[in-house]
């Protein structure tokens, strides 16, 4: 077993462990190129990153969310170009999106740090709880500095289209288990166990009032930087299943055993009813 930067890893050292340690030094050298590059191009109005960085709490493997704000008159200029202007900070190695006229692109470098890049217009840009955590690195008119100060006075709250959503979803991802485990389809059975558990994750967010991913997203449910109790972390953990009938069906009665728990602490919230026949009559169909 070693530790590294807070992580441990039991029976594994990775060939590229030097490299690895040297990920932060590699990627302040692509934050320097990055602010040389745009501090001085005066079509860009602002610019600031998000994620780790703008929550202070990179480690070795944090990439880059750079966010770029541009006169309207230009956006189309700069997303043609989103190509082109990575080469200024680094060595490219590859690109991740196909689409040429998408606001984004992301990066992969040589040194194994990737850069996530948005373009955006001044109206693009509006207070929102995604925007309590980023740093502001250049802010021409101070509209950013306001944006930012609005977006600290927000809370998140679940709306009630998103709780029928993400309730909804989970019905379908455990019926759609059971099905694919019937018919020994187990990546696919295993597929939507991944789902069941990213869904509690969101709904524990939500009950907690912290704005959950983009489904889909695992990033930070997980180790250190997770918002979720240990707890929470540990039933995640136990949640774990291979290609067994047994084991997925035992793991499906385990997580909804948590949903009907986390469900009616958001009805209540939202101030709803439960339901509990219909909920049960929907999850007795498979366990």
């Amino acid at each position: 077993m070693y530790r590294e930067s807070g992580f441990e890893c039991v029976g594994f050292v990775s060939k590229h462990k030097e490299r690895d340690l040297e990920l932060p030094k590699y990627r302040k050298k692509l934050l320097d190129s990055i602010e040389k590059d745009f501090l001085y191009d005066n079509n860009v109005l602002a610019f600031f990153y998000g994620g780790s960085i703008g929550n202070e709490n990179t480690d070795d493997y944090s990439d880059i969310d750079l966010r770029v704000v541009v006169f309207p008159e230009k956006i189309k200029e700069y997303i043609s170009n989103k190509k082109t202007r990575p080469g200024n900070w680094g060595n490219v190695l590859y690109y991740e999106d196909v689409n040429p006229v998408s606001i984004y692109t992301v990066v992969h470098y040589d040194c194994f740090v990737k850069v996530d890049t948005f373009y955006y217009e001044p109206d693009d840009i509006r207070p929102s709880v995604w925007l309590k955590n980023i740093k502001i690195i250049k802010d021409t008119d101070g509209k950013m500095a306001e944006i930012l100060e609005e977006s600290m006075l927000l809370t998140y709250e679940p709306l009630l289209e998103e709780f029928e959503l993400w309730r909804s979803k989970f019905f379908a991802y455990l019926h759609e288990a059971y099905r694919r485990v019937m018919r020994k389809e187990y990546y696919y059975a295993l597929s939507c166990i991944d789902n069941l558990r990213l869904s509690m994750s969101t709904a524990w967010y939500m009950d907690a009032g912290v704005q959950p991913n983009t489904f889909g997203d695992w990033a930070k449910y997980e180790g250190e930087r997770s918002q979720l109790e240990s707890w929470q972390q540990s039933l995640l953990k136990s949640w774990e299943c291979g290609r067994s009938t047994v084991e997925i069906i035992n793991v499906m009665k385990s997580i909804v055993h948590e949903f009907k728990i986390v469900h009616r602490s958001l009805c209540n919230k939202l101030e709803i009813d439960e339901n509990a026949d219909w909920l049960n009559k929907i999850v007795n169909m498979v366990i």
